[in-house]
């Protein structure tokens, strides 16, 4: 699904100099490299803070944290996403409101956000789902009025534009009043292990995150707030900054293999091919065929017979999980979630795809439908 040695090889001296560099210096946590991708990153975002952490899911942990919600309040996000973003709530005992997302963005369904918000909701967490951003104006325009908070999950659309009414344009994540990212070695800003960070404008904000980063410390041993150990390594960041200046050119990279399978499947009627929203680039975390009247897992092992993997990104509503049953959701309401669940399916795209491997890929794929 993704060529992480290719993309390695590309970049092998810098790379390799880096580490050799943090290898030798043996500042292996809160090295400066550390530091210096924080700056860096908060400088590509064009916001004023960047806080790094161990991993995605910490990153969203902390952001709730941060807001110091009580256990019981509710945070409305949606049911088409990775289960951390729910696992925090039960975490820190907060009350999951799963809502539906659209059919066709498969991002947060608006009408349905303004329905579920109660006395008792407290924040908001969009999911900026396989590489483009929800509709942050919507959302943010509900959230001034009801006044909740926004924590922007962008796991999988670090680096796109999102364009207001206005014309303004804002990278994704940096619109809430926090956003998260994870670095994982196959997102589009990866590093080699596990890797997270948070963003916001607020300064008070920023300095709590800070503090409940490193165990709820400020001053080193005074502890004015339960913590957690969260941290990006320097390996990591050292990566993470060689990377990072590549970012934009990998988004390219991942849009010309979407248009290239766009042209290719555009004339199979049981193939829906992503749709693009008129407020957002999209970067292409992953590309997801939405199929119809199609025998899913025939076509897995069609493709897995010619070597092409092909993932299901997400097989099985977060609402129906064992994990979650506590919180009685409302299953009618999430009927577009059941849908996609049994009608995606993500073929491989990454910054090294070949037109050879692609032409390949769409044939095999057409091949399936035309036989």
């Amino acid at each position: 699904m993704v060529d992480l040695q290719g993309q390695y090889a590309k970049i092998k001296p810098e790379i390799d100099q880096k580490m050799d560099e943090i290898m030798a210096s043996a500042a292996f946590i809160k090295g400066q490299d550390v530091a210096l991708f924080e700056t860096e990153l908060a400088e590509y975002l064009k916001v004023k803070h960047v806080i790094s952490c161990a991993n995605g899911t910490d990153a969203l942990q902390m952001a709730l944290m941060a807001l110091e919600l009580k256990p019981g309040d509710e945070v409305i996000t949606v049911d088409f996403t990775f289960a951390a973003t729910v696992e925090v709530l039960g975490l820190l005992g907060l009350t999951p409101i799963l809502i539906d997302v659209y059919p066709d963005t498969m991002t947060m369904n608006i009408e349905q956000l303004r329905n579920a918000i109660t006395p008792n909701t407290k924040a908001i967490v969009p999911v900026h789902l396989f590489g483009q951003c929800a509709d942050m104006e919507s959302i943010m325009g509900i959230a001034k009025e009801y006044n909740l908070y926004v924590i922007e999950d962008n796991a999988q659309a670090i680096g796109a534009d999102y364009t207001f009414k206005n014309a303004k344009k804002q990278k994704s994540g940096t619109i809430g009043h926090l956003g998260t990212t994870s670095f994982f070695p196959s997102k589009n800003l990866g590093c080699y292990g596990d890797g997270g960070a948070l963003y916001t404008n607020d300064d008070s904000l920023a300095q709590k995150l800070k503090s409940i980063a490193n165990h709820g410390m400020s001053v080193r041993y005074y502890y004015d707030r339960i913590g957690v150990n969260s941290r990006l390594d320097t390996l990591q960041a050292g990566i993470l900054r060689i990377k990072l200046p590549h970012l934009d050119e990998y988004a390219a990279a991942r849009q010309k293999v979407a248009a290239y399978y766009d042209a290719a499947f555009k004339d199979c009627k049981k193939i829906i091919t992503p749709k693009r929203s008129e407020y957002s680039t999209h970067v292409f975390h992953q590309y997801t065929l939405q199929l119809m009247d199609t025998d899913r897992e025939a076509l897995q092992k069609h493709l897995a017979q010619f070597d092409i993997p092909s993932m299901i990104y997400y097989p099985v509503p977060l609402h129906t999980q064992k994990a979650y049953q506590a919180y009685k959701f409302n299953s009618e309401q999430l009927n577009v979630t059941k849908q996609l669940c049994n009608k995606v399916l993500s073929l491989p795209i990454h910054t090294e795809m070949s037109e050879e491997q692609l032409r390949f890929i769409t044939e095999k794929v057409l091949l399936f439908f035309n036989n």
